[in-house]
């Protein structure tokens, strides 16, 4: 079996611009940066679907021909990680170690992400602003 380079969701949303773009399709990651301007459909058709992140059903949507299927494997670079979720708490990030002989044996270690969930400061500063304002207007009129 064929060893593919592994990016998790949160990797790959980081390559979604002009100068960096990724895409994946089917769970294969694509660099398709050069391919940009090549594009038939326009660069910004691209760029948007990048940024979504999975372009897999748009670029089925569209009905691609085999000479577009084919030109992808030029730009192929890897798979994503399966469960990987953007929003998951840990990530798990490879880091290479080189042992005696020159062999590299790869590491993970546990990257954390802030947490997502709002806390009490986070509702409770607009609804101060929100009664403030109402406050000024009920005093003005």
């Amino acid at each position: 079996m064929e060893e593919h380079k592994v990016f998790s969701l949160a990797e790959i949303s980081l390559h979604c611009n002009k100068n960096d773009c990724w895409l994946t399709i089917d769970g294969k990651v694509y660099d398709i940066t050069k391919y940009l301007e090549e594009h038939p459909g326009g660069e910004e058709v691209l760029l948007e679907a990048s940024a979504k992140g999975d372009a897999t059903k748009a670029f089925d949507e569209v009905g691609h021909s085999s000479t577009a299927t084919s030109i992808m494997t030029d730009y192929f670079i890897g798979v994503v990680v399966e469960g990987s979720d953007p929003l998951d708490a840990v990530q798990l990030k490879k880091e290479p170690e080189v042992e005696e002989g020159g062999f590299v044996e790869a590491k993970t270690s546990e990257v954390k992400k802030p947490s997502t969930s709002m806390s009490l400061v986070d509702f409770l500063i607009p609804l101060l602003i929100l009664c403030m304002a109402f406050g000024a207007w009920y005093f003005y009129n």
